[in-house]
């Protein structure tokens, strides 16, 4: 019998499976519970830990091993991470990004235009909902495309290479930055934090 943790996609599976158990088990109301979350803010949750994970990951790991992998003149180079890994993550990547914007779009319902357009109540998951729709943005038209040629997805020069990896990074490195505050945000909404 195969190992279901052999396949990212069964061991997804069973990640929601036994969510599902948990969240039918019986609850303590005093103590609140599951019931409380919802499936769309569960969802929102999920895929904006898989984004944020994966834009913490290029930005602390993954972009500093590859300029220390192509300044090591006697090492192996920075080719396997970009033909393996890079493709990989920025599938993940980009369909997380867009996944928890849509979740989140949903979780605001009725309150959409009241967040987007800063309608008091609103202000705090109003501009956490803008600098996720902004980081959204750099990721499906400043990010992605430029990858596209750093990674050999779109034939490029040397030059246009060099070229996007840098728009591509500054642009990473742009929502790295918005994460913070935008996470702040977030948490402070759902929370109720007074700021």
């Amino acid at each position: 019998m195969k190992n279901p943790l052999d396949s990212v996609g069964a061991t997804i599976t069973l990640g929601v499976l036994f969510s599902i158990i948990v969240i039918v088990l019986p609850q303590t109301p005093d103590l609140g519970g599951f019931h409380n979350l919802g499936l769309g803010r569960w969802l929102h949750i999920v895929t904006g830990v898989f984004w944020i994970g994966l834009l913490y990951y290029f930005n602390v790991a993954q972009i500093p091993a590859l300029a220390a992998a192509n300044a090591d003149a006697g090492g192996p180079g920075g080719a396997g991470i970009v033909k393996y890994v890079a493709p990989r993550a920025l599938l993940w990547f980009r369909w997380a990004a867009l996944a928890t914007w849509l979740t989140g779009g949903w979780l605001l319902g009725a309150n959409f235009v009241n967040a987007f357009t800063l309608q008091p109540g609103h202000v705090v998951i109003g501009i956490g909902a803008w600098l996720g729709t902004i980081m959204l943005f750099n990721v499906w038209a400043l990010i992605w495309p430029n990858q596209k040629k750093v990674i050999g997805v779109v034939p490029a020069t040397d030059e246009e290479k060099a070229k996007a990896r840098r728009v591509a990074t500054l642009t990473s490195r742009v929502n790295f930055l918005l994460s913070f505050p935008m996470l702040l945000c977030m948490g402070g909404q759902s929370h109720g934090l007074p700021f």
